[in-house]
């Protein structure tokens, strides 16, 4: 179990990827618009969007449980077939290789993500009541786009921690051994303050810790957040990450 809660690797911010992709004459867009344009020969580095760069590397916690779950509805508790309570949140997300300054999408990398459930219960943790569980956990190989989704719900919390969700990423390293990137995503304040308003949430009441006052939030957890937006009954984030598959410090197993 991984409990070093410093984050590991580079952390790349808008300027600095400006800085980084220019360098290497490639042209910068983000959200369809162009930010940078240097790249004006058909031989030009591959395109990259602002999101492809490191992010820190945070704690594992103690809830992990490697369950071998391959399924994109994480909802499901299989001893039932039911799924939580909870609000529909629908995760998109794009791993990326950093190599040599430039980008290209990570096929067949194992994304997995464990949370808590509406009321800040983690399945499988027999302190938790929960032995044998298996609800809100899974895992997908990315696509050759890089691209794997997953269908979950907005978590609760629990006391002493801001909402979160725990994800890894496991893939082979440039040297030819496991790679293992783990760290956690967040919503802000004001997003998890009007959704626990809502059932079933605020039968629980407000959360008792908000970023700024959780002690791994503030070790690069805003480079972890989530924007998620409405979509239909519940809500949908895009997230992209870029790992440099080089780096062994971050790729060490947790």
């Amino acid at each position: 179990m991984h409990d070093d809660d410093e984050p590991v690797g580079r952390i790349l911010g808008r300027r600095q990827a400006l800085i980084l992709l220019g360098a290497a004459g490639a042209t910068l867009t983000a959200a369809g618009s162009t930010m940078a344009s240097a790249a004006t020969t058909s031989d030009a580095p591959e395109v990259c969007t602002l999101d492809c760069v490191a992010k820190p590397e945070q704690m594992e916690g103690p809830y992990f449980v490697d369950e071998k779950l391959n399924r994109s509805d994480i909802r499901i508790e299989p001893s039932t077939g039911q799924a939580v309570a909870g609000t529909v949140l629908t995760l998109n997300f794009t791993v990326q290789q950093i190599r040599q300054q430039q980008c290209s999408p990570l096929p067949n990398a194992m994304v997995d993500l464990w949370q808590c459930d509406a009321f800040g219960v983690y399945s499988d943790i027999p302190s938790q009541g929960s032995s044998g569980r298996k609800f809100l956990r899974g895992y997908q190989l990315t696509n050759p786009e890089g691209k794997a989704q997953f269908v979950t719900i907005l978590p609760g919390w629990y006391q002493g921690r801001t909402i979160h969700i725990h994800i890894k990423i496991r893939t082979t390293g440039t040297n030819g051994r496991p790679y293992e990137f783990t760290s956690q995503l967040y919503f802000t304040d004001q997003f998890n303050a009007a959704y626990l308003r809502t059932e079933p949430y605020r039968r629980k009441g407000p959360a008792d810790t908000t970023n700024g006052q959780d002690f791994i939030y503030r070790n690069g957890g805003a480079q972890m957040t989530l924007r998620p937006t409405a979509s239909g009954n519940g809500y949908s984030a895009d997230f992209a990450i870029g790992l440099d598959l080089s780096n062994t410090q971050v790729g060490r197993p947790d």
